[in-house]
């Protein structure tokens, strides 16, 4: 049985239970308080040498790190990555967008708004990150338009962006002007074994 080195707030640890409940998988399952730095210990970075969560241990002790990684490998095999050439490497293509055009700006607001004292740097930080949480969620919304999820049938893509999409007015970014985006995600809550994030 694998075993998810995970923190219940985290929305990339969330992408993992979201998965493994609609896979049906058992699984054992770790909570590591990030705010107290538990992935920093030397029993766990032995397991991630990069200290972060989610973690899957496999039943021979390997690890796999990063959530989309865990994602991909969880799902191979599975309806929730396409045959299709193309369509996979188009899945690809969103995963990557949301940990490089949409996780560094909505889930890092989310973060500081939820973990970190008022400062100068705290607003700081936060003005620096609308203009990118704004722009992606303005792709999402312009792709929904014709398209009920991200890549043909519910895949790990609408996993992969749903975990801090759901959650973005957590991060100040409320989803009132983007319907498509509303509708998508009660598409995604609509599948078989869907798990709310807490």
């Amino acid at each position: 049985m694998v075993t998810l080195y995970d923190y219940l707030d985290s929305g990339n640890g969330y992408k993992i239970r979201l998965l493994l409940a609609q896979l049906q998988q058992r699984y054992n399952w770790v909570e590591l308080d990030i705010l107290a730095n538990e992935t920093r210990t030397p029993g766990f970075l032995a397991k991630n040498p990069n200290g972060r969560i989610p973690a899957l241990e496999l039943a021979d002790g390997t690890c796999v790190a990063e959530s989309n990684a865990i994602l991909w490998y969880l799902a191979e095999g599975s309806p929730f990555i396409p045959d299709d050439r193309l369509a996979r490497a188009q899945v690809l293509q969103w995963m990557f967008f949301e940990q490089y055009s949409h996780e560094p700006y909505i889930a890092t607001s989310r973060f500081w708004l939820q973990h970190k004292p008022d400062s100068p740097e705290k607003s700081a930080l936060l003005a620096s990150k609308r203009d990118g949480g704004w722009a992606a969620l303005k792709i999402m919304e312009e792709h929904l338009a014709k398209n009920n999820f991200f890549v043909g049938n519910y895949s790990i893509a609408d996993i992969a962006l749903f975990a801090y999409t759901h959650v973005a007015h957590e991060g100040g970014f409320p989803l009132d002007d983007f319907p498509r985006i509303q509708a998508w995600i009660e598409g995604v809550k609509a599948q078989p074994g869907f798990v709310s994030m807490i």
